[in-house]
C-alpha cells in the first residue's frame, strides 16, 4: 500500500505567464491539459518534475472558487496538495471517521479522487485520488494524460521533495494532516525550514510559521536540482524574486535543494 505526494498546483489569475515562467526557470515542459477541470471554470496545464507534478490553474469565468482563494492569498500562490494511492476505499472509510468532508467527489474513466473540504482541513485543498495502473511511479496518471513521460526533463530540476504548507498556528495544522493522512509529526529545525513535518511515501510536508502575511496555503515546494545558479540567473532574467535558497514563481517559493 503507498500513499505518495504527487502534484502541486498552483493557481493564478492568468495561466500563460505563470506555466511559462515555470518553463523557462526551471526548463521543464507541459505534458497535459486537462479538459476536465472545466467543470470548475478552470483551465490548466501540468508540468511533471521527476515522476510528480507542477500544476497550474486559472478560472475561465467569474464567480469560481479558485477566484475567491485569488482574493484570499492576495494573488497568484499554492492552491492544492495532490496525493495518490493503490486504496482509495481505505480512505474514504478513514477520513469519515476523522470528521472530514469530501468537498468533491470525482470519478473520470479510470481516475477517482476526493477533493477534501478546506474548512475541515485547514491550510490548503488537499486531494487523494487513485489512478488504474498506477502502482508503478513512472505508470499511469490520468490527470497528466497518457504521455507524460515523454515531457520529462531533468536538465535542471529532478524531483519535488517536499511541499510547505504555512500558518498562524503551524503545529496544529501539522496534527490535523497529520490525523487525515495517518503519519507521525516531528519537528524540524532551521536547517530544513522551522516548523514541524511529516513524510509521505516520496516526499515530506512541512509545516511553518506564515511569514509573508498571505494566511494559510501552500506557500513553499522543495526541488532537487542539479544547477542552482543557472535556476537563480533564468529567475532574475525574468524579474521574479531570487533568494540565496529559493526563487518565487506563480507566487511560491521554490526552494532550490542539491539533487542526490
Amino acid at each position: 500500500m503507498f500513499h505518495r505526494l504527487r502534484q502541486l498546483c498552483l493557481v493564478a489569475r492568468e495561466l500563460d505567464p505563470v506555466v511559462a515562467d515555470l518553463i523557462a526557470v526551471f526548463d521543464i515542459e507541459i505534458c497535459h491539459h486537462d479538459p476536465d477541470v472545466g467543470m470548475f471554470g478552470l483551465h490548466n496545464a501540468l508540468l511533471p518534475i521527476g515522476t510528480s507534478f507542477i500544476e497550474v490553474v486559472a478560472p475561465t469565468q467569474p464567480g469560481t472558487t479558485a477566484e475567491r482563494y485569488l482574493d484570499r492569498r492576495q494573488g497568484d500562490g499554492g492552491y492544492m496538495v495532490i496525493t495518490d494511492t493503490d486504496d482509495l476505499d481505505r480512505w474514504r472509510a478513514h477520513i469519515d471517521a476523522v470528521g472530514v468532508r469530501v468537498a468533491a467527489p470525482l470519478a473520470i474513466g479510470s481516475y477517482q479522487g476526493l477533493q477534501l473540504h478546506p474548512r475541515d482541513t485547514g491550510g490548503a485543498l488537499l486531494e487523494i485520488n487513485w489512478t488504474e495502473g498506477n502502482g508503478a511511479i513512472d505508470g499511469p496518471y490520468h490527470p497528466a494524460g497518457p504521455d507524460w513521460r515523454g515531457h520529462v526533463r531533468t536538465g535542471l530540476v529532478t524531483a519535488v521533495t517536499d511541499a510547505e504548507l504555512q500558518a498562524a498556528d503551524p503545529e496544529r495544522l501539522a496534527r490535523r494532516w497529520a490525523e487525515i493522512l495517518r503519519r507521525e509529526v516531528r519537528a524540524v529545525g532551521a536547517g530544513e525550514g522551522e516548523g514541524f513535518a511529516f513524510d509521505l511515501d516520496n516526499a515530506s510536508l512541512r509545516f511553518v510559521a506564515d511569514s509573508d502575511g498571505r494566511g494559510e496555503g501552500l506557500g513553499g515546494v522543495d526541488l532537487a536540482v542539479t544547477d542552482e545558479a543557472a535556476i537563480r540567473r533564468r529567475a532574475a532574467a525574468r524579474g521574479l524574486g531570487v533568494a540565496d535558497d529559493h526563487v518565487v514563481v506563480g507566487g511560491v517559493r521554490f526552494y532550490l535543494r542539491p539533487a542526490a
